[in-house]
């Protein structure tokens, strides 16, 4: 995984900004700074130190032949949390930090997509707590900077002492010449981790072979974008001697085209009609030629775009929107390397309303009420709207904690409604809106806030500790038995983001953030303790740090 400032985890993986790197040099140097990096072969791979889960020092020697040894570390973390590194080599982009020539970000349903290829060869010193992975990056839209948020599959080729990959077990497969272990997380985004039952020193593989496999198990979407191929190694202790002989990147689906068209232009929207809107816009050009554009998509003026369809030409009729919503669009081209365009302007469209000349809306619904929550969901009702036509039902929207956007979920006829899958100890807010057969949609309800009760049982203390920097920092928490079941929520100070978690359930809304037990560390006996934590950004010159409830700071 991208390991903190900048690479994920695996254990349970960590991701966050890339902080001081380096700039890239056409060198073959020692690196020793924390999160150094340097450019070889003439910048077509990007080495990077990234010690982003510990404080103790890490070199790493790189070779210009597309390798490098880590020449001294003195790692000792905790084999239940963070591993304390990920150096790395990659082709693509990792936190605006691109490599070139690589054809990245490249869509997965692109006929290039099938050629790329990857190899690495590895030495193991006879010591040491580590693995030895691959980690591909995957995002629904063509992203260079920033959190991926769709997808990270990861391919161990060998793990040494108690590390294991994000969430559980969930199936074992026979890929690339090898059996693999399938495991699954989610913190944030997709972890699909394979992890090989015996220990391999090579892997020369397809990396459709794997993404295939991750999209037939419902992990990952066709339509996602690569972003980077990266192979390396976490480890939690010791490290010195682990050595990356070989990498290697290719792709035959541009014959060495690298130079990406320019932006789609003037996109407009016309003829919006209570479902569909027709968009278009200028061409793009090219050097050799654009093979077609890609449409993103959302609702509203938040959230995340999507790839809702593509085209060959410079129209598009966008269908299957709902009356009276407001949606954005934006498009970019590609050429037949895979080469991706800047993203176009984005447009902004409001549907008309429904329903064949109904055009009133039904009353706000009233009175919204919650009775009988519990650590996992609560009862709401609330008096019925009115309308000239009918009222054909309700729509139910919630968000956690009091900022941020509310997402609808779900739907009755009635005026009652059972919210579940709530988090424990964690503040809701929710208000319902009346829709009639038109597609007229009432004012909001008033909203209504509930707090669920504390989830889990037992005595079992709790600390954390901070390693802090000028403009950000990790959270070690330490969660004590005997407990049946843990949760806690907490507010980041204004101005600060979280870019990553580990070992725990994490849920966002604004500021307001929930960590909750998974499956394999929920009941602590007394003695027994668990290791979890995340990682943050803040404004430079920022000293503050979160308060965790209940945990006592060493």
């Amino acid at each position: 995984m991208k390991r903190l400032k900048g690479i994920g985890l695996a254990v349970v993986l960590l991701l966050g900004t890339v902080v001081g790197v380096a700039t890239p040099a056409n060198a073959a140097p020692v690196i020793c700074e924390t999160f150094g990096s340097t450019s070889i072969q003439s910048g077509r791979f990007i080495v990077m130190n990234n010690v982003w889960g510990a404080s103790t020092p890490q070199c790493i020697d790189v070779n210009q032949a597309g390798g490098f040894t880590i020449q001294s570390a003195g790692h000792n973390n905790a084999t239940n949390g963070a591993p304390a590194a990920y150096p790395a080599i990659y082709a693509g982009c990792h936190y605006g930090n691109c490599s070139t020539g690589s054809s990245l970000p490249m869509q997965a349903n692109n006929a290039a997509f099938n050629n790329i290829r990857s190899s690495v060869s590895y030495t193991y010193p006879s010591s040491g707590t580590y693995n030895a992975s691959y980690d591909l990056w995957f995002d629904p839209t063509p992203r260079t900077n920033g959190q991926n948020t769709g997808a990270e599959v990861m391919i161990w080729l060998n793990r040494q002492g108690p590390v294991q990959p994000s969430g559980s077990q969930v199936a074992t497969v026979t890929l690339a010449g090898a059996t693999w272990q399938v495991w699954f997380g989610n913190i944030g985004w997709n972890v699909i981790s394979y992890v090989r039952t015996t220990t391999g020193n090579t892997l020369d593989f397809n990396i459709n072979t794997f993404y295939t496999d991750a999209v037939n198990r419902g992990y990952a979407q066709r339509n996602w974008y690569l972003t980077s191929v990266q192979a390396g190694f976490e480890p939690w202790v010791g490290g010195a001697g682990l050595t990356l002989n070989n990498f290697t990147y290719t792709t035959n689906g541009g014959g060495g085209d690298t130079s990406p068209p320019t932006a789609p232009g003037s996109l407009t929207a016309s003829g919006t009609t209570a479902n569909s809107t027709n968009l278009s816009w200028s061409p793009s050009s090219d050097n050799v030629g654009v093979s077609g554009y890609d449409i993103f998509r959302r609702q509203g003026t938040t959230g995340t775009f999507t790839s809702v369809g593509t085209s060959t030409g410079t129209t598009f009729a966008a269908t299957g929107l709902t009356a009276s919503t407001q949606y954005q669009f934006y498009v970019v081209a590609r050429d037949a390397a895979g080469n991706q365009s800047p993203q176009s302007n984005t447009v902004s469209v409001t549907t008309t309303g429904g329903g064949g000349g109904d055009t009133s809306p039904p009353t706000a619904p009233g009175s919204l009420t919650a009775s009988g929550t519990t650590a996992s969901g609560t009862n709401l009702s609330w008096s019925a709207s009115s309308d000239n036509v009918g009222v054909s039902g309700y729509d139910i929207f919630r968000r956690q904690g009091t900022t941020g956007t509310f997402a609808n979920v779900g739907t009755t006829t009635g005026t009652s409604f059972a919210a579940t899958g709530l988090t424990a100890s964690t503040q809701y807010q929710f208000y319902v809106v009346a829709r009639d057969a038109a597609g007229n949609n009432s004012p909001q309800s008033s909203t209504v806030s509930v707090t669920t009760t504390g989830g889990g049982t037992g005595t079992g203390t709790c600390t954390v500790h901070f390693d802090a920097w000028n403009n950000g920092y990790v959270a070690q928490i330490t969660v004590n038995g005997p407990r049946s079941g843990w949760s806690f929520t907490f507010a980041l100070p204004s101005g600060h983001a979280m870019t990553g978690g580990w070992n725990a359930q994490f849920t966002t809304s604004g500021s307001n953030i929930t960590a909750s037990n998974q499956s394999h560390n929920g009941n602590l006996s007394a003695g027994q303790s668990t290791g979890i934590g995340f990682q943050a950004t803040r404004p430079n010159g920022n000293t503050q740090l979160p308060t965790i409830p209940g945990c006592t700071v060493v």
